[in-house]
């Protein structure tokens, strides 16, 4: 594996998601070293980036989550370094990153997703007239990820405890009109939408907790959907991974209601990967093993 040359791998970081980086950057040494590969462990929270020169890596393996490394900072400081990376490059990691132009980009494609508007911080908010226009929504931050500050909410009072909530993250919030269904992801792995994944949780919706902190959720992959269902959903993750500009892996999350209609949610150019995160469960179905799945992300900084 000396192609590879010095692999730094980030993981850490200042982001919201701080612990799960942790996890997912340990599991991908883990992979790397079991491969024979020379590896460095990275907290750009703990350590200077430019340290990256003195320790003379070739390349790298972002493992952050949310801001400073999945909104496009990081990369471009990379690309300032000349150091290749894994990933999505500057753009297509900032506008994956951004739930809000995300959907704006959506819309003007005419890909489906659901009804929002968009508030911040410095405005007046008619919780009364949002949830009379939109029903049950869902709040969302614009630029947090693993459903961080993420709330359902179903009257006016709700909502307005939503935003408080989440505008502890952001100061530019998503309201998204809620849909009722399935709960989908697709994983990207270069040019190949991998196996679609169906997630069930008896907790609402697929939020933190049921991520990573309880044992209730069900996952289903393949998911149990038929083949025109499958390729839609597939063929819609790809144009939504391509729209925003990511590149090499990542995941498209989406739901489908009760009539069948699918609508994406977001994109997510470094999601998680521990063993038993959602990417690696897709390629395990594809035939990778989680250090081959790693060692194809890495392939393609060459």
């Amino acid at each position: 594996m000396s192609k590879f040359g010095k692999v730094a791998v980030l993981l850490g970081g200042l982001s919201a998601e701080r612990e799960v980086s942790l996890k997912s950057g340990q599991a991908i040494i883990n992979a790397l070293e079991e491969a024979g590969i020379d590896v460095v462990p990275f907290d750009p929270a703990e350590r200077n980036l430019w340290e990256l020169k003195s320790l003379q890596v070739d390349r790298v393996f972002i493992a952050l989550h949310g801001r400073g490394g999945e909104d496009g900072t990081v990369q471009g400081a990379l690309e300032f370094m000349g150091l290749p990376y894994t990933g999505s490059g500057v753009l297509g990691s900032a506008l994956a990153m951004d739930k809000v132009r995300c959907k704006q980009l959506f819309e003007s494609a005419k890909l489906s997703t659901a009804r929002y508007c968009v508030v911040t911080a410095t405005q007046e908010i008619d919780t009364t007239a949002l949830m009379a226009k939109f029903g049950n929504v869902m709040v969302k931050p614009s630029h947090e990820g693993s459903s961080i500050g993420m709330t359902q909410a179903t009257s006016a009072q709700e909502l307005q405890a939503a935003l408080n909530e989440a505008f502890k993250y952001d100061d530019e919030i998503l309201i998204e009109q809620w849909i009722e269904g399935r709960e989908f992801t697709v994983a990207m792995l270069g040019e190949d939408a991998l196996p679609v994944i169906e997630m069930r949780t008896p907790r609402g919706f697929y939020d933190y907790q049921a991520k990573y902190q309880v044992n209730s959720t069900e996952y289903y992959c393949p998911a149990d959907i038929n083949t025109a269902y499958t390729e839609q959903l597939q063929v819609m993750a790809k144009h939504a991974f391509e729209l925003v500009g990511a590149t090499g892996w990542g995941r498209v999350d989406a739901m489908q209601d009760g009539n069948g209609q699918f609508y994406l949610l977001e994109v997510n150019t470094v999601p998680g990967m521990t063993e038993k995160s959602l990417v690696p469960m897709a390629a395990k179905q594809n035939g990778l093993s989680f250090k081959q799945l790693v060692i194809r992300i890495l392939e393609q900084t060459l």
